[in-house]
Protein backbone atom coordinates (compact mmCIF):
# COMPACT_ATOMS: atom_id res chain seq x y z
CA UNK A 1 0.00 0.00 0.00
CA UNK A 2 0.85 3.60 -1.18
CA UNK A 3 0.06 6.32 1.04
CA UNK A 4 0.77 9.93 0.49
CA UNK A 5 -0.14 12.12 3.45
CA UNK A 6 1.85 14.26 1.76
CA UNK A 7 3.00 18.32 1.95
CA UNK A 8 5.03 18.66 -1.12
CA UNK A 9 5.86 21.90 -1.06
CA UNK A 10 6.81 22.15 2.56
CA UNK A 11 10.63 23.90 3.23
CA UNK A 12 10.49 22.67 6.96
CA UNK A 13 12.76 25.49 7.88
CA UNK A 14 12.12 28.40 10.21
CA UNK A 15 13.29 31.97 9.80
CA UNK A 16 16.85 33.46 10.81
CA UNK A 17 15.64 34.79 14.36
CA UNK A 18 14.28 31.16 15.31
CA UNK A 19 17.64 29.51 14.55
CA UNK A 20 19.66 31.73 16.75
CA UNK A 21 17.14 30.96 19.47
CA UNK A 22 17.15 27.51 18.89
CA UNK A 23 20.91 27.31 19.06
CA UNK A 24 19.88 28.36 23.50
CA UNK A 25 16.88 25.70 22.71
CA UNK A 26 18.80 22.94 21.52
CA UNK A 27 22.12 23.42 23.91
CA UNK A 28 21.83 20.51 26.49
CA UNK A 29 24.30 22.45 28.49
CA UNK A 30 22.20 25.57 29.00
CA UNK A 31 19.39 25.72 31.91
CA UNK A 32 16.44 23.93 31.13
CA UNK A 33 14.55 27.61 31.95
CA UNK A 34 16.41 29.12 29.52
CA UNK A 35 16.18 26.34 26.62
CA UNK A 36 12.24 26.60 27.70
CA UNK A 37 12.36 30.68 26.69
CA UNK A 38 13.99 30.42 23.95
CA UNK A 39 12.03 27.47 22.30
CA UNK A 40 8.96 29.39 23.90
CA UNK A 41 10.12 32.53 21.26
CA UNK A 42 10.71 30.17 18.22
CA UNK A 43 6.97 29.13 18.79
CA UNK A 44 5.96 32.53 18.46
CA UNK A 45 8.34 33.53 15.75
CA UNK A 46 7.07 30.85 13.24
CA UNK A 47 3.98 28.67 14.83
CA UNK A 48 0.39 30.02 14.23
CA UNK A 49 -1.04 33.24 13.27
CA UNK A 50 -1.49 31.91 9.93
CA UNK A 51 -3.61 34.26 7.16
CA UNK A 52 -7.23 34.51 6.40
CA UNK A 53 -8.45 36.20 3.33
CA UNK A 54 -11.87 36.70 1.80
CA UNK A 55 -12.57 34.24 -1.25
CA UNK A 56 -14.91 36.79 -3.86
CA UNK A 57 -14.01 34.17 -5.87
CA UNK A 58 -15.57 31.02 -4.25
CA UNK A 59 -18.70 33.59 -3.18
CA UNK A 60 -19.40 34.08 -7.16
CA UNK A 61 -18.83 30.74 -7.93
CA UNK A 62 -20.97 28.91 -5.74
CA UNK A 63 -23.40 31.70 -5.13
CA UNK A 64 -22.48 32.69 -1.59
CA UNK A 65 -21.80 35.47 0.75
CA UNK A 66 -19.37 36.21 3.57
CA UNK A 67 -16.28 32.97 2.81
CA UNK A 68 -13.34 33.60 4.59
CA UNK A 69 -10.44 30.42 4.01
CA UNK A 70 -8.27 30.14 7.37
CA UNK A 71 -4.98 28.68 5.34
CA UNK A 72 -2.44 26.38 8.09
CA UNK A 73 -0.34 25.52 5.54
CA UNK A 74 1.42 28.41 6.51
CA UNK A 75 3.11 26.86 9.16
CA UNK A 76 6.52 25.70 9.35
CA UNK A 77 6.05 21.90 7.59
CA UNK A 78 2.97 23.11 5.75
CA UNK A 79 0.55 21.53 8.33
CA UNK A 80 -2.03 22.59 11.39
CA UNK A 81 0.57 19.58 13.24
CA UNK A 82 2.98 22.32 13.64
CA UNK A 83 0.83 23.94 16.66
CA UNK A 84 0.87 20.74 18.59
CA UNK A 85 4.14 19.52 17.78
CA UNK A 86 6.10 22.22 19.39
CA UNK A 87 3.47 22.92 22.31
CA UNK A 88 4.56 19.41 22.71
CA UNK A 89 8.04 19.74 22.84
CA UNK A 90 7.49 22.89 24.88
CA UNK A 91 6.25 20.80 27.30
CA UNK A 92 8.66 17.72 26.81
CA UNK A 93 11.89 20.59 27.37
CA UNK A 94 10.27 22.05 30.63
CA UNK A 95 9.56 18.54 31.74
CA UNK A 96 12.95 17.62 31.53
CA UNK A 97 13.03 15.18 28.91
CA UNK A 98 15.37 13.91 26.10
CA UNK A 99 13.34 11.91 23.91
CA UNK A 100 9.54 12.24 22.40
CA UNK A 101 7.92 9.52 21.14
CA UNK A 102 4.97 9.14 18.90
CA UNK A 103 2.87 7.48 16.20
CA UNK A 104 2.55 8.81 12.63
CA UNK A 105 1.12 8.68 9.34
CA UNK A 106 2.92 11.66 7.95
CA UNK A 107 2.14 15.35 8.45
CA UNK A 108 2.28 15.15 12.46
CA UNK A 109 5.53 12.96 12.17
CA UNK A 110 7.65 15.59 10.39
CA UNK A 111 6.39 18.40 12.56
CA UNK A 112 7.72 16.93 15.49
CA UNK A 113 10.75 16.00 13.75
CA UNK A 114 11.35 19.52 13.10
CA UNK A 115 10.53 20.96 16.50
CA UNK A 116 12.57 18.19 18.43
CA UNK A 117 15.87 19.21 16.49
CA UNK A 118 15.02 22.96 16.97
CA UNK A 119 14.79 21.82 20.97
CA UNK A 120 18.23 19.42 20.75
CA UNK A 121 15.52 16.38 21.64
CA UNK A 122 15.92 12.75 20.41
CA UNK A 123 12.82 11.45 18.20
CA UNK A 124 11.44 8.11 17.87
CA UNK A 125 9.29 7.88 14.87
CA UNK A 126 6.55 5.08 14.84
CA UNK A 127 4.95 4.44 11.21
CA UNK A 128 2.35 1.63 10.49
CA UNK A 129 4.61 -0.56 8.18
CA UNK A 130 1.85 -0.83 5.83
CA UNK A 131 1.79 3.05 5.09
CA UNK A 132 4.55 4.40 2.99
CA UNK A 133 4.88 8.73 2.01
CA UNK A 134 7.63 10.67 1.01
CA UNK A 135 7.75 12.62 4.20
CA UNK A 136 9.56 9.56 5.77
CA UNK A 137 12.74 10.67 4.35
CA UNK A 138 12.39 14.14 5.54
CA UNK A 139 11.59 12.73 9.03
CA UNK A 140 15.06 10.87 9.01
CA UNK A 141 16.57 14.05 7.36
CA UNK A 142 15.27 16.36 10.64
CA UNK A 143 17.36 13.69 12.68
CA UNK A 144 13.97 11.41 13.92
CA UNK A 145 14.44 7.75 13.74
CA UNK A 146 12.06 5.71 12.70
CA UNK A 147 9.93 1.84 13.63
CA UNK A 148 7.99 0.67 11.47
CA UNK A 149 5.64 -2.16 13.60
CA UNK A 150 2.86 -3.93 12.11
CA UNK A 151 -0.68 -2.94 12.57
CA UNK A 152 -3.15 -0.04 12.38
CA UNK A 153 -2.32 3.13 13.27
CA UNK A 154 -4.51 3.11 16.31
CA UNK A 155 -2.23 -0.21 16.85
CA UNK A 156 0.86 1.96 16.49
CA UNK A 157 -0.43 4.63 19.19
CA UNK A 158 -0.89 1.95 21.74
CA UNK A 159 2.44 0.41 20.61
CA UNK A 160 4.44 3.36 20.90
CA UNK A 161 3.11 4.80 23.74
CA UNK A 162 3.43 1.49 25.70
CA UNK A 163 7.31 1.76 24.44
CA UNK A 164 7.70 5.20 25.59
CA UNK A 165 6.45 4.60 28.84
CA UNK A 166 9.03 1.78 29.32
CA UNK A 167 11.96 3.96 28.01
CA UNK A 168 11.08 7.13 30.39
CA UNK A 169 10.32 9.22 26.58
CA UNK A 170 7.86 11.94 26.33
CA UNK A 171 5.20 10.76 25.10
CA UNK A 172 3.53 12.73 22.23
CA UNK A 173 0.60 10.91 21.17
CA UNK A 174 -3.08 12.04 20.55
CA UNK A 175 -5.65 11.58 23.35
CA UNK A 176 -5.38 10.32 27.22
CA UNK A 177 -3.22 12.88 28.95
CA UNK A 178 -2.70 15.20 25.51
CA UNK A 179 -5.80 15.87 24.85
CA UNK A 180 -6.08 19.18 27.04
CA UNK A 181 -2.59 20.18 25.57
CA UNK A 182 -3.29 19.88 21.74
CA UNK A 183 -6.74 21.12 22.37
CA UNK A 184 -5.41 24.36 24.07
CA UNK A 185 -2.94 24.70 21.12
CA UNK A 186 -5.50 24.56 18.47
CA UNK A 187 -7.63 27.18 20.52
CA UNK A 188 -5.36 29.74 19.48
CA UNK A 189 -7.09 29.38 15.64
CA UNK A 190 -10.36 30.88 16.80
CA UNK A 191 -8.72 33.66 18.62
CA UNK A 192 -6.95 34.53 15.52
CA UNK A 193 -10.32 34.09 13.61
CA UNK A 194 -11.67 36.31 15.77
CA UNK A 195 -8.61 38.86 15.53
CA UNK A 196 -8.70 38.94 11.91
CA UNK A 197 -12.77 39.21 11.24
CA UNK A 198 -13.53 41.48 14.51
CA UNK A 199 -16.19 39.20 15.29
CA UNK A 200 -17.49 36.06 15.01
CA UNK A 201 -18.43 34.24 12.64
CA UNK A 202 -21.58 32.00 11.81
CA UNK A 203 -19.99 29.15 10.69
CA UNK A 204 -16.54 27.35 10.72
CA UNK A 205 -15.31 24.61 9.08
CA UNK A 206 -13.11 22.02 9.72
CA UNK A 207 -12.11 18.76 8.16
CA UNK A 208 -11.79 16.08 11.03
CA UNK A 209 -9.89 12.73 11.40
CA UNK A 210 -9.16 12.50 15.07
CA UNK A 211 -11.51 15.14 16.08
CA UNK A 212 -8.59 17.60 18.06
CA UNK A 213 -8.47 20.19 15.68
CA UNK A 214 -12.33 20.88 15.87
CA UNK A 215 -12.64 20.23 19.33
CA UNK A 216 -10.03 22.38 19.80
CA UNK A 217 -11.32 25.57 17.48
CA UNK A 218 -14.24 25.00 19.96
CA UNK A 219 -12.96 25.04 22.46
CA UNK A 220 -11.13 28.48 21.67
CA UNK A 221 -14.59 29.77 21.08
CA UNK A 222 -16.28 28.95 24.51
CA UNK A 223 -13.27 30.42 26.18
CA UNK A 224 -13.85 33.61 24.11
CA UNK A 225 -17.83 33.87 25.33
CA UNK A 226 -17.01 32.45 28.91
CA UNK A 227 -14.99 35.50 28.76
CA UNK A 228 -17.43 38.15 27.75
CA UNK A 229 -15.35 38.75 24.72
CA UNK A 230 -18.04 37.23 22.09
CA UNK A 231 -21.61 36.86 22.88
CA UNK A 232 -22.60 33.77 20.64
CA UNK A 233 -20.36 30.55 19.27
CA UNK A 234 -20.34 29.86 15.73
CA UNK A 235 -21.88 26.48 14.26
CA UNK A 236 -19.15 24.15 13.76
CA UNK A 237 -19.07 22.05 10.55
CA UNK A 238 -17.33 18.91 10.44
CA UNK A 239 -16.56 16.85 7.28
CA UNK A 240 -14.34 13.83 6.62
CA UNK A 241 -14.10 10.88 4.15
CA UNK A 242 -17.52 9.28 3.32
CA UNK A 243 -18.10 6.17 6.13
CA UNK A 244 -14.93 6.56 7.35
CA UNK A 245 -14.87 8.67 10.00
CA UNK A 246 -16.28 8.31 13.62
CA UNK A 247 -17.35 11.78 14.25
CA UNK A 248 -19.12 12.20 11.34
CA UNK A 249 -20.83 8.72 11.06
CA UNK A 250 -22.15 8.93 14.55
CA UNK A 251 -23.44 12.47 13.82
CA UNK A 252 -25.58 11.69 10.93
CA UNK A 253 -26.54 8.61 12.73
CA UNK A 254 -27.88 10.75 15.69
CA UNK A 255 -25.49 9.39 18.39
CA UNK A 256 -24.58 11.59 21.20
CA UNK A 257 -21.57 9.18 21.94
CA UNK A 258 -18.58 8.69 19.43
CA UNK A 259 -18.51 4.77 17.89
CA UNK A 260 -15.55 3.42 16.84
CA UNK A 261 -15.73 1.99 13.22
CA UNK A 262 -15.23 -1.49 12.01
CA UNK A 263 -12.04 -1.34 11.36
CA UNK A 264 -12.06 -3.68 8.41
CA UNK A 265 -14.47 -1.77 6.63
CA UNK A 266 -11.77 1.36 6.38
CA UNK A 267 -9.93 1.53 3.18
CA UNK A 268 -7.20 4.57 2.52
CA UNK A 269 -6.62 5.96 -0.74
CA UNK A 270 -3.84 9.03 -1.55
CA UNK A 271 -6.87 11.30 -1.12
CA UNK A 272 -8.67 10.67 2.10
CA UNK A 273 -6.05 8.98 4.26
CA UNK A 274 -4.74 11.97 6.15
CA UNK A 275 -9.16 11.83 7.78
CA UNK A 276 -9.54 8.41 8.20
CA UNK A 277 -9.90 6.64 10.77
CA UNK A 278 -11.99 3.82 13.17
CA UNK A 279 -10.97 5.55 16.47
CA UNK A 280 -11.35 9.12 16.38
CA UNK A 281 -8.84 9.75 19.95
CA UNK A 282 -10.62 13.06 20.08
CA UNK A 283 -14.11 12.03 19.05
CA UNK A 284 -16.32 12.47 21.63
CA UNK A 285 -15.07 15.57 21.54
CA UNK A 286 -15.56 16.81 18.32
CA UNK A 287 -19.10 15.23 18.60
CA UNK A 288 -19.92 17.29 21.39
CA UNK A 289 -18.70 20.45 19.99
CA UNK A 290 -20.55 19.96 17.06
CA UNK A 291 -24.11 19.29 19.17
CA UNK A 292 -23.30 22.38 21.37
CA UNK A 293 -22.71 24.87 18.67
CA UNK A 294 -25.82 23.51 17.32
CA UNK A 295 -24.06 22.32 13.97
CA UNK A 296 -23.54 19.25 11.59
CA UNK A 297 -21.44 16.47 9.60
CA UNK A 298 -21.14 15.67 6.23
CA UNK A 299 -19.55 12.98 4.06
CA UNK A 300 -17.31 14.12 1.59
CA UNK A 301 -16.05 11.70 -1.89
CA UNK A 302 -12.52 11.76 -2.60
CA UNK A 303 -13.30 13.05 -6.22
CA UNK A 304 -15.00 16.36 -4.52
CA UNK A 305 -11.66 16.43 -2.59
CA UNK A 306 -9.98 16.20 -6.05
CA UNK A 307 -11.83 19.00 -7.70
CA UNK A 308 -11.86 21.41 -5.01
CA UNK A 309 -8.13 21.25 -4.47
CA UNK A 310 -7.93 21.68 -8.21
CA UNK A 311 -10.22 24.57 -8.37
CA UNK A 312 -8.06 26.14 -4.99
CA UNK A 313 -4.97 25.93 -7.32
CA UNK A 314 -6.48 27.80 -10.26
CA UNK A 315 -8.77 30.37 -9.38
CA UNK A 316 -7.05 30.65 -6.14
CA UNK A 317 -3.82 30.65 -6.24
CA UNK A 318 -3.57 28.11 -3.13
CA UNK A 319 -1.81 24.66 -3.26
CA UNK A 320 -4.20 22.58 -0.84
CA UNK A 321 -3.86 18.78 0.16
CA UNK A 322 -7.49 17.62 -0.76
CA UNK A 323 -8.17 16.46 2.29
CA UNK A 324 -7.52 19.60 3.65
CA UNK A 325 -10.71 20.67 1.78
CA UNK A 326 -13.11 18.55 3.08
CA UNK A 327 -14.50 21.53 5.42
CA UNK A 328 -15.08 24.20 2.51
CA UNK A 329 -16.66 21.47 0.14
CA UNK A 330 -19.15 21.15 3.29
CA UNK A 331 -19.62 24.79 3.87
CA UNK A 332 -20.82 24.99 0.45
CA UNK A 333 -23.10 22.31 0.29
CA UNK A 334 -24.70 23.13 3.63
CA UNK A 335 -24.36 27.09 4.55
CA UNK A 336 -26.80 29.53 3.69
CA UNK A 337 -26.14 31.20 0.31
CA UNK A 338 -26.94 34.47 1.30
CA UNK A 339 -26.14 36.11 5.12
CA UNK A 340 -23.65 34.00 6.56
CA UNK A 341 -20.30 34.78 7.33
CA UNK A 342 -18.19 31.93 7.15
CA UNK A 343 -14.63 30.37 7.71
CA UNK A 344 -13.09 27.20 6.26
CA UNK A 345 -9.78 25.97 7.86
CA UNK A 346 -7.42 24.74 5.47
CA UNK A 347 -5.46 22.23 7.26
CA UNK A 348 -2.02 21.71 4.67
CA UNK A 349 -0.65 22.55 1.69
CA UNK A 350 0.05 20.47 -1.22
Amino acid sequence: MTLRDAVRSASNTVSREAREEACISSDPTEDRRRRAQSFARVIDSEVGGTWMRRSRGLERDFERGGIYLKFEGDNPTGTQKDRIAFAHVLDAIERGFHTIAYATCGNYGVAVALAAKLAGLRCEIFVPAGYHTKRLKEMEDLGGRLHRPEGTYEDVVAHSSRVAKRNGWYDANPGKQNSTLQLRAYAHIAQEIFEDLRRVPDVVAVPVSNGTLLAGIHQGFAELLARGTIDKLPRMIAASSTHKNPIVSSFLAGSRTCQDLRPEQIRETTINEPLINWHSFDGQEALDAIFASGGTARHISDEKMRKMSAYLSSKEALQVLPASTAGLIALLELSDPTNELSVAVLTAKR
